[in-house]
């Protein structure tokens, strides 16, 4: 087995991982966003196991790269990463949602490691993922920017205007990610409000535009190490992914956009989990 087999296996036993903690997590809270979070898997674990610079024991490390998680209602698979890498004691993964826990049902920033952004109020990432942006710029620090959107929360007009001034300031060290599973709590996204032709409305704001399936590790990683080449432009990656990706009744399912399984489902999911993608 070749050494980039041997790392593809590893990234996929952390995602089989990660999206039980989610079902479980979610199951305990008897709330959450399990479906968003499971379609965005395998992009955490690539970025936090393969290509992100970070040092868990040191969260506030400067030199380390900044991720912002825009579509803050998928926090169970960050908090998931987050401690699975070591920012945290996966025991307290059970806490999610609980009275006075640090695992609150959006991302809240000074509660939890490795936590860059309060998120959530949806359309607002970008924008902050700028500011970082343009601060590691004038630092003259390598640091890269890495934030994950919905592909819903794109109608939302002030990514836009953040994709305008991305591509103003020449922020070639952001990097968006979509998480293109074409569903909303309402439904199929273009049935709510049509995004497509999605890379052609980022190539319009000057962005470099890179598209790919969002489950498959070679494409995640090779689509990073094209953006960090990429000069003077910042760079979208248009992830084409499944909603409720590992468990068969959650996959494409807008039923479990904002809710959790019952017991029985639970039990269901946590088995088809047993094995790896």
């Amino acid at each position: 087995m070749s050494s980039d087999e041997v790392e593809f296996e590893f990234l996929k036993e952390k995602a089989r991982i990660i999206r039980r903690h989610v079902i479980d997590m979610t199951c305990k809270a008897g709330s959450g966003h399990p479906g968003g979070s499971l379609s965005s898997a395998e992009i955490l674990c690539a970025l936090y196991f393969q290509v992100m610079k970070h040092e868990p024991k040191a969260p506030d490390w400067e030199g380390r790269d900044r991720f912002v998680l825009s579509k803050g209602h998928v926090a169970p698979a960050l908090y998931a990463v987050l401690a699975e890498a070591g920012y945290f004691p996966v025991e307290e993964l059970g806490t999610l949602r609980e009275l006075g826990s640090r695992l609150q049902g959006h991302p809240s920033y000074g509660k939890l490691p490795g936590v860059e952004m309060s998120t959530g109020s949806l359309g607002q990432g970008i924008s902050i993922s700028n500011g970082m942006a343009l601060a590691a710029k004038l630092d003259g620090s390598d640091r890269r920017i890495y934030c994950l959107c919905g592909d819903g929360e794109l109608q939302s007009g002030q990514n836009w205007e953040a994709a305008m001034a991305a591509s103003h300031y020449k922020l070639d060290n952001l990097m968006v990610i979509v998480d293109r599973n074409r569903l909303q709590i309402m439904g199929d996204t273009e049935d709510v409000i049509s995004l497509d032709p999605l890379g052609d409305k980022w190539k319009a704001f000057g962005w470099n535009v890179i598209e790919i399936d969002g489950h498959d590790y070679a494409a995640i990683i090779k689509a990073c190490e094209d953006a960090r080449r990429c000069r003077d432009r910042p760079t979208v990656v248009i992830a084409n992914t499944v909603k409720g990706r590992g468990v068969s009744f959650m996959e494409n399912n807008p039923d479990f956009h904002g809710k959790c399984c019952n017991p029985d489902q639970k039990d269901k999911a946590m088995c088809e989990l047993e094995e790896c993608l």
